[in-house]
């Protein structure tokens, strides 16, 4: 059985694409928290940050770049995250990061 992800980089699930490229995808998250809410996964299913190879995730951070870029907050900054299982918060098993960014972020305690 596929994920939703696995489902929009096959083009079953539509989205609101902000950058594409042949190993990486990044679109605007439907449940936005932040002014800017943008996805970014690789099109291979990779379960979380633990099963990521070396290799794809240097290409993997040179993709999210171009995406601040795009998105027009690469100065002005942003948050990067990653959930790692049921702890972390993990939803979807399938690598990926949240960029959130537009305005200036507070950082909630956790309990």
């Amino acid at each position: 059985m596929s994920n939703v992800f696995e489902k929009i980089v096959a083009g079953e699930i539509p989205c609101q694409k902000v950058l594409e490229n042949a190993q990486f995808l990044a679109f605007h998250d439907i449940n936005p928290v932040a002014p800017v809410h943008v996805l970014v996964i690789p099109k291979v299913c990779v379960k979380d940050f633990n099963a990521v190879s070396p290799e794809l995730m240097a290409q993997m951070s040179g993709f999210i770049l171009e995406v601040v870029e795009v998105l027009g907050i690469k100065e002005s900054g942003y948050r990067l995250i990653t959930n790692v299982g049921g702890d972390g918060g993990q939803e979807v098993p399938h690598l990926h990061f949240h960029i959130l960014g537009g305005a200036k972020l507070a950082w909630p305690k956790l309990s």
